[in-house]
């Protein structure tokens, strides 16, 4: 994708304004600015706000929905590698650093359990406990990993316990951040 690409929506559109959360509609016909598009969704400038902009409506800005492409393992597991693979499909609408990359998340636990089902529990913080977002951005960690395959169940813990800091950055998001 370009840097910024203006687009006309083609429809009206659900989104969420960026830093709070709070849900607006982009009418039809409206220009708007894609400033990020990472991990199948749209950060968009609109009217002097930011808002992301769900991969499922990406219709709306004229681009094609992102496609999970998978393999289902045999035996009927989970892999956890896809389920590490499907968190690093998650972005802040303001950075373009996954969620995994940026130090969020703490913990996974995969549980393959044939008579109680598939679960995928995950541990996670923000990069700042009032982020109106985190409720966004822990749902679409929770709906990234249920799109792999064998996952019935998941669970997204959030705590700011530790509280997180630059320091859990990997060195390719602090390279990313012109931190390094």
């Amino acid at each position: 994708m370009k840097e910024r690409e203006v687009v006309l929506t083609k429809r009206d559109v659900e989104a969420r304004l960026v830093p709070d959360g709070t849900l607006i509609w982009i009418p039809s016909d409206t220009f708007v600015t894609i400033t990020q598009s990472l991990g199948g969704t749209f950060s968009v400038a609109v009217n002097g706000n930011l808002a992301r902009v769900e991969g499922h409506d990406a219709d709306a800005l004229g681009k094609e929905p992102p496609e999970s492409n998978y393999e289902t393992p045999e035996d009927g597991t989970i892999n956890e590698s896809q389920v590490w693979e499907a968190m690093r499909e998650c972005y802040d609408p303001e950075i373009p650093v996954n969620v995994v990359d940026l130090g969020l998340i703490y913990e996974c636990h995969v549980t393959n359990d044939a008579e109680k089902g598939n679960e995928v529990f995950v541990r996670m913080t923000l990069t700042a406990p009032g982020c109106g977002m985190g409720p966004v951005i822990t749902e679409d960690v929770k709906r990234k990993i249920e799109h792999v395959p064998n996952v019935d169940r998941v669970e997204v813990e959030l705590t700011f316990d530790p509280p997180w800091d630059s320091e859990m950055l990997t060195d390719e998001a602090k390279l990313e951040l012109g931190m390094l």
